[in-house]
């Protein structure tokens, strides 16, 4: 019967022996197989991929469907968002777009539908302020009275003033 130092002993070894690193021999058939592959990567700033489906991308506002109850402030937990009143009925939204963590609460809260996700997922920048971004309503503009342009009417002219290409009246 084998001894318990002898099992230990023996497993210690042949453990060491599988987990010894290969040679560069063993190193060059996946080096040759791997020129032959497809690559797993693309080239994404330069071929750009479809995003997927439901990606939580920046917010678009569309102030026509705002009617200002600012729910969606109230629930925003980065504060990324300010609701401004224009007017009567109109609303201008401001998105801090370095301070959003695109949870989409804002969105789920909004009793209008006027917050959508979109799919743009690349907001990088260098400028802090660029990252500011404000929607507002189109301004309604009043209705102006046409302006008609009236040129002043011929005069007939009188006896006195008709005169012939030699300079006689007549």
């Amino acid at each position: 019967m084998p001894s318990v130092i002898s099992v230990v002993k023996s497993s210690f070894y042949r453990s060491h022996i599988q987990m010894r690193k290969p040679g560069p021999g063993a190193m060059v058939g996946q080096v040759l197989d791997s020129l032959f592959r497809k690559p797993a990567t693309t080239r994404y700033p330069f071929v750009k991929t479809k995003s997927p489906f439901h990606i939580r991308g920046k917010i678009k506002f569309v102030p026509e469907l705002c009617i200002g109850c600012k729910l969606c402030e109230k629930d925003c937990p980065s504060d990324a968002i300010h609701i401004v009143k224009l007017g009567e009925k109109q609303w201008s939204a401001e998105f801090d777009l370095g301070r959003c963590i695109y949870c989409g609460q804002c969105v789920d809260s909004c009793l209008k539908k006027a917050l959508l996700l979109t799919d743009e997922f690349e907001l990088a920048s260098l400028e802090r302020g660029t990252l500011k971004v404000v929607f507002s309503a189109p301004k309604k503009e009043e209705t102006k009275p046409a302006e008609t342009i009236t040129q002043p009417a011929e005069q007939p002219k009188t006896d006195t003033e008709t005169t012939d290409d030699q300079g006689c009246e007549g």
